[in-house]
């Protein structure tokens, strides 16, 4: 590098760094020191401020609006379990790069994960770990209980399970009301054995009260059903509606 490119690069410098005081608020003469703590937060702050305006910081209150099957408030569990680390917070709100979220939206999709109900899972399974701790911190000793000197004797007949055609036929019958009463539109059936209510929360009182126990009520025999399957070592029935055009044979 020769005298004059060395010259020319140091004037650039200078000429940045005036830009720069300019933009900070400083007199031209500050280029020559180094800029102020203060006056350099100030201008990220006011930096953050317009990018939000502009669309290109997404608040928490907001990722349902980039992500659809995110929960009211899904920033903490983004941070925590996705380690999404393009985000900045403003006081008690939190603010996602709107690409990086669009991103993570497509990733979802493609997986075929509802973030909402991934995030209710992963919240039950941190909460029966907790039990389970809880469990091994109430055991004392070497014995998790004390035998007492009574229970001796005591015993009871299994009671007879019901025959295996008759909760085939419950199993028919809870898929015709199924279709009857649309409760796809409630419920989520998993692993063709197992119904779960959908998030109703914020619906209910739409709901008319004879559907929400019906709702209720065909979960419980539904699930209950599956587990006399399975108690009877019968093969479980794969879970099919049956269509409209075949009600009339049952």
């Amino acid at each position: 590098m020769n005298l004059e490119d060395h010259e020319q690069i140091l004037s650039e410098i200078k000429e940045l760094k005036s830009c720069i005081a300019k933009l900070l608020g400083l007199s031209s003469s500050s280029s020559e020191e180094p800029f102020p703590t203060e006056a350099l937060e100030k201008a990220a702050k006011e930096f953050r401020n317009l990018s939000v305006e502009r669309g290109e910081w997404i608040c928490s209150h907001d990722i349902r609006k980039i992500i659809k099957s995110a929960s009211y408030n899904s920033a903490n569990f983004l941070i925590r379990q996705f380690k999404f680390s393009n985000y900045f917070k403003r006081g008690s709100t939190y603010y996602f790069n709107k690409q990086d979220l669009i991103s993570l939206g497509k990733e979802l999709k493609i997986r075929n994960v509802d973030l909402g109900r991934y995030e209710e899972l992963k919240t039950d399974q941190e909460k029966f770990k907790k039990y389970l701790d809880n469990a091994k911190k109430n055991r004392k000793g070497n014995k998790a209980y004390k035998m007492p000197n009574d229970a001796k004797d005591i015993t009871s007949n299994p009671v007879k399970l019901p025959p295996l055609e008759e909760l085939k036929a419950e199993l028919k019958k809870l898929k015709v009301e199924f279709l009857q009463y649309n409760l796809a539109e409630y419920i989520d059936v998993y692993k063709d054995s197992y119904a779960m209510s959908k998030y109703l929360y914020h619906i209910q009182k739409y709901i008319e009260p004879d559907m929400q126990k019906k709702i209720r009520k065909w979960i419980i025999a539904f699930n209950n059903v599956n587990h006399l399957l399975a108690e009877s070592k019968a093969k479980k029935e794969k879970f099919i509606p049956i269509k409209d055009d075949d009600l009339i044979q049952l």
